[in-house]
């Protein structure tokens, strides 16, 4: 869910926020586009194909990495005016779904989420993008909002997903679950996260992908295990496809024992070298985390305070 615009939280964001300049160039960056063919989003007509290869530049860098945040997060993290002003010059992706209302503070862009391909093409080919619209996140899981032969196959489907982005200028974010090996498990078993990577799941996604995320919150408990797993995953994706981004996940909330933000911030400087930027998860519980804990948005503005 997003949180209603407060009026303090957007003064501050116009004071701090840059200037129209400013969000043209990330939007610039962010698009995939290349400098012979003018930017295209959810305007395009159904079925119009951009010119040229789709060559996304990196979202960010070790030192500046990029942030995915829903507009709720985004709205309680930059409560903290050094977390705004930090995040403005960072760049930051606002993730929403179809009909919410883009928030922008930080000069945020909208990234509009998806669980299903069928919902994705809908949304698209109907002109149900908010204006501005350059990335596309798909979230393929074990769930009841991705159909099953999606589970089965996500590489398949983000394959279709991208097809479907590209054909209207859009570029794509895929985030798969690692509870997708519960649908089809590695014959050795073992930790999902292993699971994941024997199967091959990041280098095949990775090649039907403009950017990546790897879903590791629930090993942020670890620092060691969440590195490795990050360093590996984004490895076997760039072998795939060595122009795909690669943002890692964080949550201040996720189910089972509480985290601390000493453990977020240590998941993000074990990997800020490996990845361009993180999704930073602040869920409240709901039919899409059941067993979340309660949210927590104090550790995510303190892990935020030791990157800015």
């Amino acid at each position: 869910m997003i949180a209603s615009r407060p009026a303090r939280l957007m003064a501050a964001a116009a004071r701090e926020v840059c200037g129209a300049a400013v969000l043209t160039a990330v939007a610039c960056a962010l698009a995939s586009c290349s400098a012979s063919s003018s930017p295209r989003g959810h305007a395009s007509s159904p079925g119009s194909a951009p010119s040229g290869a789709f060559t996304p530049a990196p979202l960010g860098t070790g030192s500046r990495p990029a942030w995915m945040l829903t507009g709720a997060a985004l709205a309680q993290v930059v409560a903290d005016p050094a977390i705004l002003a930090g995040l403005g010059r960072s760049r930051v992706l606002e993730i929403l779904h179809p009909g919410q209302k883009l928030l922008a503070l930080a000069g945020a862009q909208p990234v509009v989420t998806f669980s299903s391909v069928s919902e994705l093409e809908q949304a698209v080919s109907g002109g149900q993008l908010p204006a501005g619209t350059r990335m596309l996140l798909y979230d393929p899981e074990a769930w009841g909002f991705t159909p099953h032969d999606e589970q089965l196959n996500p590489a398949a489907a983000a394959g279709r997903a991208q097809k479907i982005a590209h054909a209207h200028g859009l570029s794509l974010i895929v985030a798969p679950a690692l509870n997708l090996t519960t649908v089809r498990p590695d014959p050795a078993g073992g930790p999902r996260w292993r699971q994941f990577l024997r199967l091959g799941l990041p280098g095949a996604i990775a090649k039907v992908s403009d950017v990546l995320e790897l879903q590791a919150q629930s090993l942020e408990r670890s620092t060691s295990t969440y590195a490795a797993f990050v360093r590996d995953a984004a490895a076997q994706a760039r072998a795939a496809n060595p122009r795909v981004a690669i943002l890692a996940g964080l949550s201040t909330n996720p189910p089972g024992t509480e985290v601390t933000s000493q453990q977020l911030s240590a998941a993000i400087h074990a990997t800020r070298g490996v990845v361009d930027g993180y999704w930073l998860n602040i869920p409240g519980r709901g039919p899409r985390c059941p067993t979340c804990n309660s949210p927590r948005p104090d550790l995510g503005q303190a892990a935020l305070r030791t990157v800015f």
